[in-house]
């Protein structure tokens, strides 16, 4: 019962951040060149997340992680595209440039090679918890960076929302990690 509990809340977090995807106001409020740099980098480390849940949704047998995974797809595939339409109403690259990670602490990508061994991994669950917490910690690690040093105030809004739910995420996937 908690784990439904648990997973319901999570959902919810997760569809009340989505349903704010499609404000279009920051095309008129300032942005900065932290504000760019962090909205191209979470549409790639967007891209990856979703590549991981769609191989949590195939294969987990947890009903509640297949429920997270699906729901983590779903939700940032929208966030995606909310970043993009940002990034065309700034007239912003939708890629940040190569170098791109040195400007947000040099923090690494999720390992392509660590995806790619999730799928036949024979510690199914545990790894993909493991390696979600991981790559949600960059999320929540990313958004701080923005929320402190962004200007445009639908960015930083996001980006606080973005911290809270992934923090959320990554509690619950510790708890049944041990559980």
């Amino acid at each position: 019962m908690r784990a439904k509990l648990v997973v319901a809340a999570a959902l919810s977090g997760l569809m009340l951040i989505s349903s704010g995807c499609g404000r279009s106001e920051t095309s008129e409020a300032p942005v900065n060149a932290d504000d760019v740099m962090f909205v191209q980098m979470m549409v790639r480390h967007h891209r990856q997340g979703i590549e991981i849940a769609k191989v949590g949704t195939a294969r987990a047998a947890k009903r509640e992680i297949k429920t997270l995974t699906a729901a983590i797809e779903s939700t940032q595939q929208n966030e995606v595209e909310m970043m993009l339409r940002w990034l065309h109403s700034w007239d912003q690259p939708l890629t940040a440039p190569s170098t791109g990670h040195d400007h947000h602490g040099g923090m690494p990508e999720t390992d392509v090679k660590q995806i790619q061994a999730l799928k036949t991994s024979k510690s199914f669950e545990r790894d993909l918890l493991n390696l979600l917490i991981a790559h949600q910690d960059d999320a929540v690690q990313m958004a701080g960076m923005e929320v402190y040093n962004g200007a445009n105030p639908a960015v930083k809004e996001w980006a606080a929302q973005v911290q809270a739910s992934r923090k959320g995420q990554i509690d619950m996937m510790t708890e049944w990690l041990k559980g």
